[in-house]
């Protein structure tokens, strides 16, 4: 490798983050001084999806370069290990890097490290998988053993209240202040990657006090649900019954909650940046800034992940730091995905690029006409094609098509599906859809036309938040089987 090519890389992921929410995206309310910054200091990339908008096929995406239908995963296969391919971790090792994680990796088995020399781990409380992680160690070693869920929020709940600890206990804190350790740890022989995995925004909402207190004053937005295509179907029943429960005075406290844990970490990142400066890193440093998807957060009548409305999968890249001063101040509506971080990542250190890998260098002359996207094989199945600005969504129960302009209406207001003067790009979508389908999905089709399956009545579920809730973690819980998925 080339010594001028050595930089280091601060790799930024949060969770439940959408691409709308940041300052600089134009949000009304949301606080985010920092990611504005960055974002006017390097490339914000306004077309980035999650091509499978759920954690844990997200990440394998982030970490390999690959597609869904090429690493395995495209419905939650939360005991499913990563796939024989190099990963981002082992690409930049084998390069000579340290590489460092903190937070999230949501990988199986919990304690793989997939290619990374260290990971400080803290996975949700997820014991059902026979670990303790770091996060929990250091609560019980700081007398607060099985406190992390003493708040009583769920972690697929929008019901809220303030975190119940101190501030230095809170999730967010704790994952920054150890990732600030590891940069002043860093090997001063060798190039860093460091991979910073928040686990907020997403639910429990619970953030710190102070956060909420900045948005005592802001009016805070109500969801888009004045949508032209919501009507009682099958599937929009099944879309929408997550959210069901809520008031509109809780819809309110947990976007306010959402955007305060937002803005904690916001400002956090700030104290990565000014340890990488205090460490004489920082000029080196490409920082980058995404979200494995999004969450709808009561627009549509929704809420959470699993569908390609623009909340769900359309997520926030920014490429910033003096590395990429050539770029700064750019917006670009170039069409990207999870699959091309890695090697962008790799391509902008001067690493060969795994021949496993799927996504574009971003900063190249590759370039893609469309992406396709899937979601699910039951009845809430959804597959995706855009070009960047037409997005074509299917869901097979009751055959359901959705068509989009999300240039002009990006909060998916009108379906155009059917409409005149949109059907020669209509069909280049269609048939892009069709020609990705594999696996079970090939039921879907009948003498190469989709016909889906026919739409079951509609028949309610038990609370999905409620039955996957944590309890209180002292002793850890042990011997039972949790079917929950986060």
């Amino acid at each position: 490798m080339n010594s001028d090519s050595q930089k280091n890389v601060l790799l930024i992921s949060a969770d439940h983050w959408s691409a709308h929410l940041l300052g600089c995206a134009g949000h009304s309310v949301l606080m985010t001084p920092t990611l504005d910054q960055l974002a006017r200091d390097g490339v914000r990339f306004t077309n980035c999806y999650s091509t499978c908008p759920v954690c844990i096929p997200a990440r394998r995406s982030l970490m390999t370069g690959m597609s869904p239908a090429s690493h395995g995963d495209r419905v939650y296969s939360d005991r499913m290990p990563m796939p024989d391919a190099a990963t981002l971790a082992q690409a930049f090792r084998n390069a000579g890097y340290q590489t460092v994680a903190v937070g999230k990796l949501h990988v199986y088995p919990q304690r793989s490290r997939i290619g990374f020399d260290e990971v400080i781990l803290q996975e949700e409380g997820r014991y059902e998988f026979g670990i303790v992680d770091d996060y929990q160690l250091w609560l019980g070693e700081h007398g607060y053993i099985g406190e992390e869920f003493g708040h009583c929020m769920g972690s697929n709940s929008y019901y809220t209240r303030p975190w119940h600890l101190p501030e230095n206990a809170h999730p967010t804190t704790w994952a920054t202040r150890e990732m600030i350790r590891q940069i002043q740890r860093k090997d001063p022989t060798r190039p860093a990657l460091f991979y910073m995995s928040y686990q907020f925004p997403h639910p429990p909402l619970v953030p710190l006090q102070c956060y909420l207190d900045l948005y005592a004053d802001s009016e805070i937005d109500l969801p888009q649900v004045d949508d032209d295509w919501m009507d009682d179907s099958t599937i929009q029943q099944l879309l929408r019954e997550q959210a069901m429960p809520y008031t509109e005075k809780d819809i309110r406290r947990a976007r306010r909650a959402f955007y305060a844990q937002c803005t904690h970490i916001d400002h956090q990142i700030r104290s990565l940046i000014g340890t990488l400066r205090e460490c004489n890193l920082l000029k080196d440093t490409i920082i980058v800034f995404l979200s494995d998807h999004g969450d709808t957060l009561f627009d549509h009548g929704m809420v959470g992940k699993r569908t390609f409305y623009e909340g769900s999968a359309n997520i926030p890249l920014i490429f910033s730091g003096e590395p990429m001063a050539q770029w700064r101040g750019t917006k670009t509506d170039r069409l990207a995905c999870l699959e091309d971080i890695m090697p962008t990542l790799l391509d902008l250190c001067g690493i060969e690029i795994p021949s496993t890998v799927e996504g574009i260098p971003l900063f190249s002359n590759q370039t893609r006409s469309m992406l396709y996207g899937e979601i699910g094989e039951g009845p809430k199945a959804t597959r995706m094609v855009t070009d960047g600005q037409l997005k074509l969504i299917y869901y097979p129960c009751g055959n359901v098509f959705q068509l989009f302009d999300t240039q002009a209406d990006p909060q998916e207001r009108c379906n155009l599906y059917g409409l005149p003067g949109y059907e020669e790009r209509t069909q280049c979508l269609y048939h892009y859809l069709v020609e990705h389908l594999h696996g079970s999905d090939l039921a879907w089709l009948k003498d190469g036309v989709l016909k889906g399956v026919p739409a079951p009545d509609f028949k309610p579920s038990p609370d999905y938040a409620l039955f996957n809730q944590r309890g209180l973690h002292w002793p850890p819980p042990s011997g039972y089987s949790n079917t929950g998925k986060t």
